[in-house]
């Protein structure tokens, strides 16, 4: 069984559905948040993906508890056909490629901006201006501070990825040294 494939069809199939009501945007914003409560909590995944364990009454009270607030009656309906046809173990994968999906549809662009310490706003400003520029798209992007990084960006959107990190550059030039080394001896 390819769940690519799986996932795939389902999340383009939930994007088609909440282009047409209007809901895409709601759906989207809970589908992340169900996403992340589900890799945060590997126990809860383990259940809602369980065959005749707990009953799909008792698993969508659980993603509704987990969840925080009421599901979207879209969400609530997508929830209940992946039930229906027994593809609720998949459910972690399809919300974050229907997310991916429908950001793309709309011109959202996720990227990742990885730093060694917090960014000015005028460099969210600027590379959010760069993304549109190039793609004709907004970016969404997500900072996180990673000290590891000595100096420097790692800056990821879509397939491609710039790294000037100190770490990265330091990580060439040993590996450089090392090759001179095996070529001497």
């Amino acid at each position: 069984m390819n769940v690519g494939i799986i996932r795939t069809r389902y999340a383009e199939a939930l994007v088609k559905y909440v282009r047409e009501t209007g809901r895409g945007d709601a759906v989207c914003a809970q589908a992340e948040s169900l996403a992340h409560v589900l890799a945060e909590v590997p126990d809860l995944s383990r259940m809602i993906g369980a065959k005749d364990v707990v009953s799909d009454a008792k698993k969508l009270s659980l993603l509704k508890t987990a969840l925080g607030e009421p599901l979207e009656p879209d969400l609530e309906r997508f929830l209940h056909l992946l039930m229906q046809n027994g593809r609720i173990e998949f459910l972690h994968q399809t919300l974050l490629d229907f997310a991916d999906r429908y950001r793309r549809c709309i011109g959202i662009r996720k990227a990742y901006l990885k730093v060694a310490v917090p960014p000015p706003d005028s460099l969210l400003v600027r590379l959010g201006a760069l993304v549109r520029e190039h793609t004709g798209g907004q970016a969404l992007i997500d900072v996180e501070v990673d000290p590891s990084l000595i100096g420097g960006f790692v800056f990821d959107i879509d397939d491609a990825m710039i790294d000037t990190s100190v770490a990265s550059q330091l990580e060439a030039i040993r590996f450089q040294y090392i090759e001179k080394n095996r070529r001497i001896v």
